[in-house]
């Protein structure tokens, strides 16, 4: 069975720059693109703030780009997804992985930038609007919403934090809280309180979201009183957290409570010798495009060295 040098397990900006910089590197690099090729970025209308683009650029085009780019240098990108690996431990020891199919692949280094899948409430009318007002990142596309009236839907850390950014850009900031208290820490929640254009509401939760084609209001409940009120918005943000993509890696990789994968230092090195980690799946943080393309090309680069150290262990 013919060993691969490198192994992408995930495309979306850190899959996809992994690649281009192991190409470059003569890794061969062959990458699985998921599930969901091209990753969150392929749900997303419009990317303003990623540099090289200064008119923007719509997020399915951009992720074709990167692969156009990464194929341009060599890599294999195969649609498809790797459902079970099997790591070793032992330094220069090669890696399994298995796709959907059976197919068995071994691997010298494996780059894994599976992401994180944002959560979303479930609604019919919220996943219809999904790229037309509805979005799962404040920081992403808060700019498109600028002097305008939008809602934001959480309770935590993370929902808080994007609750006031918006509250700097648009004119008012409804924000829905399911329960009668923020899971947010004190500081935050005392920003969000003390921030004037921020409308909070406790124990309410969205009924539906209004809008044929964009993202035209909200009809929201009162899970104690069950009282019904309806306002006009143009953007609707989900905060209420993200998972990352991680399930397979269980009981072989580090891990947090939350689920992302654990990398050394400033590293991407997992705890496993030639298994390194990308984008959102480490990164609870950030969670930008930029950021996760930042890390793949930080993998690529660890990938290589560990290949050269495990040649140089082995010449001596």
């Amino acid at each position: 069975m013919k060993i691969l040098k490198t192994l992408i397990i995930g495309s979306g900006p850190a899959g996809y720059t992994a690649a281009i910089y192991a190409a470059r590197a003569d890794l061969n690099p062959v990458l699985y693109t998921g599930m969901e090729p091209g990753g969150q970025l392929t749900t997303t209308t419009e990317v303003d703030n990623f540099p090289g683009y200064p008119e923007g650029v719509d997020g399915p085009t951009m992720m074709v780009q990167l692969q156009q780019q990464a194929e341009r240098f060599g890599t294999d990108v195969r649609i498809g997804f790797i459902d079970k690996v099997e790591f070793s431990k032992d330094p220069g020891e090669t890696h399994k992985a298995y796709t959907e199919d059976g197919t068995e692949l071994r691997a010298s280094t494996i780059i894994i930038s599976t992401g994180a899948t944002a959560k979303y409430l479930g609604l019919p009318s919220e996943q219809r609007l999904r790229g037309g007002g509805v979005s799962a990142c404040a920081v992403c596309d808060g700019f498109f919403y600028k002097g305008q009236e939008v809602a934001i839907v959480g309770g935590g850390d993370t929902a808080a934090e994007e609750a006031t950014y918006l509250a700097k850009i648009c004119s008012k900031v409804t924000m829905l809280v399911r329960k009668d208290t923020m899971r947010a820490s004190k500081a935050m929640q005392h920003r969000v309180t003390s921030t004037k254009n921020i409308d909070l509401r406790y124990n309410t939760e969205i009924d539906e979201v209004l809008g044929d084609q964009v993202v035209e209001g909200l009809r929201m409940k009162n899970n104690k009183s069950g009282f019904t009120d309806e306002i006009s918005i143009t953007g609707l943000f989900i905060a209420i957290g993200h998972k990352p993509n991680t399930d397979i890696f269980r009981g072989q990789l580090e891990m947090d409570d939350s689920g992302y994968l654990i990398t050394k230092g400033k590293t991407t090195a997992t705890n496993v010798p030639g298994v390194f980690a990308s984008g959102d799946v480490q990164d609870k943080e950030y969670r930008q495009a930029v950021t996760a393309a930042g890390t793949g090309c930080m993998a690529a680069l660890d990938a290589e060295r560990y290949l050269q150290n495990v040649k140089e262990l082995v010449k001596s």
